[in-house]
């Protein structure tokens, strides 16, 4: 089977004899049923597929859609002229860069159309080459935009150069408004959607496609379409991995699934992840390594973020599917990113609860932060927390208090100045890289962090504290009755009490007792 990994162009998957994921009866509804559409997904979701696609299709090369859902659906397979814009493989990093992406896009349709001198502006070319093409072909145009946030995103932490871009962009994206006459279909993608008031705020006319349930599964790949298409290569992962049919599935799901784009809707699994997963034969964070969310820390920093709340974050859709608030909060830029998903819906108070959507995302993310919260140096993260998992499981909890200590000294804080929250968040993330390899329990409440790790032959009772004792850390323990859980265990249960400084910005002290 030839997997069509970074493969983004239609034609060459069906005449190559790529695998493809047949989405073509939901792009007939669309071409059918509506005229403007936008869609938010992750990186590496398959939206440049769906665009080349929609090309292909409106540009009425039957032959490609041999066999597949939309052959038996078109009747007229007519050929439309086809503007086809693509911001993803630049640059941005002045205004001048963003322009002479557009120009060479305008004057390469020009060519083709014509163009009127006093057509000055950027937006007046795009308007003219519109009319033009739909007079001279006697068919309106089809329009088809890829990643057109690129350039808003590569100037995230640069606001006066965004503002610019935005005004550009507004302007130029207008056009699809006061042409509508002329234009028979367009689609724009992009990984964020930068709210009501900024670029799309005078396409009213424009369908966001990003939260409809009967489009959730338009990108990426669902547990049916796995049997459907990879049954074999499934069963060849089990063979190669010695673990079970069911094992190897339930792993893919584990890892890559549990993306959800609507309340209560269908999981849909990361294509790229789990293409590369059937294609190399192994298991992997295919996705997470190609490409870090440094601009997703840079806004957790300016709003100085609580890292527990990431998955206990409460929000409506209509924040949820704008980032127009993203200078007080990063959620709605990191859902979009796709490192959180919806996992819960309120529908009498419209609230949506967030989460991690898959093991693949929570290890990455972890692994990527935590070198911003301690000295850990970017790339170390496995080995320290494979020492500390050690010292646990052989009982060693000096050694792993040292550790730990070690871990939180000297270092230079790159994310928060508030000593209280980078306790909390530093030990978060600690908690969650445990938990990979231990069962860990954790819970926050007030500036105060508890732990619980089980191992196969110890269970670890963590009470933290600012600036107060260790003593009075153990103390609360008994009086709370934590240990109270475990008492017909026949592990031997270890109570820990830590006194963390924040003057110091460490840990100052930490005392343990046995309770066999």
């Amino acid at each position: 089977m030839k997997y069509p990994i970074g493969i983004q162009n239609f034609e060459k998957i069906r005449r190559e004899g790529y695998v493809y994921v047949d989405k073509t009866e939901m792009i007939y509804r669309l071409v059918n049923e509506g005229s403007y559409y936008f869609l938010s997904r992750p990186r590496r979701f398959g939206k440049s597929l769906l665009i080349s696609t929609l090309e292909a299709y409106l540009s009425g090369n039957k032959e490609l859609f041999k066999d597949l859902a939309i052959e038996r659906l078109e009747q007229d397979w007519t050929k439309y002229p086809i503007l086809h814009l693509d911001l993803n493989n630049q640059r941005y990093n002045t205004v001048e860069s963003l322009n002479e992406i557009l120009d060479l896009n305008l004057s390469k349709w020009e060519d083709l159309y014509g163009r009127y001198e006093k057509e000055k502006t950027l937006s007046l070319r795009f308007a003219g080459i519109i009319e033009r093409a739909a007079i001279k072909s006697g068919r309106r145009v089809v329009i088809l935009v890829d990643e057109y946030d690129k350039p808003l995103l590569q100037a995230i932490n640069d606001e006066a150069l965004q503002d610019e871009y935005r005004a550009i962009l507004k302007a130029f994206y207008s056009v699809l408004k006061t042409e509508d006459q002329y234009i028979k279909f367009a689609f724009l993608t992009g990984v964020t959607k930068f709210g009501k008031v900024s670029v799309f705020s005078d396409l009213n006319n424009l369908i966001d496609l990003s939260m409809d349930e009967r489009y959730q599964t338009l990108c990426g790949i669902t547990k049916e379409e796995i049997h459907r298409y990879f049954e074999e290569s499934v069963r060849g992962l089990a063979l190669n991995n010695n673990i079970s049919y069911v094992e190897a599935l339930a792993r893919l799901e584990k890892d890559y699934d549990g993306y959800h784009f609507v309340a209560h809707g269908e999981g849909v699994y990361n294509p790229f992840s789990l293409l590369n997963t059937l294609s190399r034969q192994r298991f992997g964070r295919y996705w997470f390594e190609t490409g870090t969310p440094s601009y997703l820390v840079d806004l957790m920093k300016q709003d100085d973020y609580p890292l527990p709340d990431l998955t206990q974050e409460q929000v409506t859709g209509d924040f949820l599917n704008s980032i127009d608030s993203m200078s007080t909060n990063p959620i709605p830029l990191i859902y979009q990113s796709g490192y959180l998903t919806i996992k819960d819906y309120d529908p009498e108070f419209g609230f949506y609860t967030l989460g991690f959507p898959n093991k693949e995302v929570e290890v990455g993310f972890t692994d990527y932060l935590l070198p911003f919260y301690t000295n850990i140096r970017q790339g170390e993260s496995a080995f320290f927390i494979g020492n500390f998992i050690k010292d646990l499981r052989a009982g060693r909890l000096d050694d792993f208090m040292r550790r730990m200590s070690t871990m939180l000294a000297d270092t230079d804080y790159k994310i928060v100045g508030d000593s209280e929250l980078y306790f909390q968040n530093a030990f978060y993330l600690i908690s969650r890289m445990l938990g990979f390899y231990a069962e860990v329990e954790r819970e926050t409440s007030n500036g105060r962090m508890d732990m619980t790790v089980q191992t196969k032959d110890y269970i670890y009772i963590f009470e933290f504290k600012l600036d107060g004792s260790a003593d009075e850390a153990l103390k609360q323990i008994d009086e709370k009755g934590y240990a109270k859980p475990f008492a017909l265990d026949k592990r031997k249960l270890i109570k820990v009490g830590v006194n963390f400084s924040l003057e110091k910005r460490c840990i100052e002290e930490w005392k343990c007792a046995s309770l066999d």
